[in-house]
């Protein structure tokens, strides 16, 4: 379990998350939602440890995150952050195969080898597994830092915005997989997310954030609710049932 424990982060003296206290339950969905600026990225990059807290305490499976030994961390949480590049010519494969490096060190074992293509498998990227990166479009290199991120064998596996650059389609196909990886590995994803219809009909779980202080922590069905997500974004939003999922209407 992921425990977030009176976190704080300031910037220039302005808090971005102030004083956030919650749980990420284990086998789920959580998505991270709120309007700009609320700290939804700081939130999930203290969570991984890529950003330092100012106060408070997060544990990560009883044991606080700061005395964590980095390869065993890796082993445990994989985060792909929202802007990826890399300065060096990589194929597919190679990119996938670096998801494997706090298991490998670099040399890659027959298990290592079964993960990446287990990781191709489940993103749908034979097709481009020797391409290289600069040679596919914005969406298909989505699908191979996500496969990278799989390809990890993490317990935890923390996603912002990783829908960016995917037309309805590839999204649709990559929250299906994200609830395969739920439903038959019991992974746990945490995903920092805008699209609330995306959210309302693939997460199990909505911690809700404005101006870096938590509103909302409840199942999906108890957040995405006509006056709870007003006061969130501060406009008009109808929801409607369709398909037994809350879809919202704000256009």
């Amino acid at each position: 379990m992921i425990e977030i424990k009176n976190v704080s982060k300031k910037y220039i003296g302005d808090y971005v998350v102030n004083d956030v206290t919650s749980e990420i339950p284990e086998g789920k969905i959580t998505c991270i939602i709120g309007p700009n600026g609320a700290g939804k990225s700081t939130l999930l990059n203290m969570i991984s440890r890529f950003t330092p807290l100012d106060s408070g305490r997060i544990e990560i499976d009883g044991k606080d995150i700061n005395n964590w030994d980095k390869t065993e961390l890796a082993k445990t949480i994989a985060t792909l952050k929202q802007e990826n590049t890399t300065n060096v010519r990589l194929t597919v494969y190679e990119l996938i195969s670096f998801g494997r490096f706090p298991h490998s060190g670099g040399k890659l074992t027959k298990e290592d080898k079964e993960k990446i293509e287990e990781a191709i498998e489940y993103m749908n990227l034979n097709e481009f597994r020797d391409k290289y990166l600069d040679e596919l479009s914005g969406g298909q290199r989505q699908r191979a830092y996500i496969a990278m991120t799989i390809a990890q064998n993490t317990k935890y596996i923390l996603l912002d915005e990783p829908l960016n650059n995917l037309d309805m389609k590839s999204a649709v196909q990559m929250m299906k997989i994200l609830r395969k990886l739920v439903r038959d590995l019991k992974k746990t994803i945490v995903i920092v997310m805008h699209d609330i219809n995306f959210t309302s009909v693939y997460s199990d779980y909505i911690l809700a954030m404005k101006n870096g202080k938590l509103k909302h922590m409840d199942k999906t069905k108890n957040i995405v609710i006509q006056d709870k997500l007003e006061k969130l974004y501060e406009m008009p939003i109808e929801v409607k049932e369709i398909n037994n999922k809350n879809i919202c209407i704000y256009f």
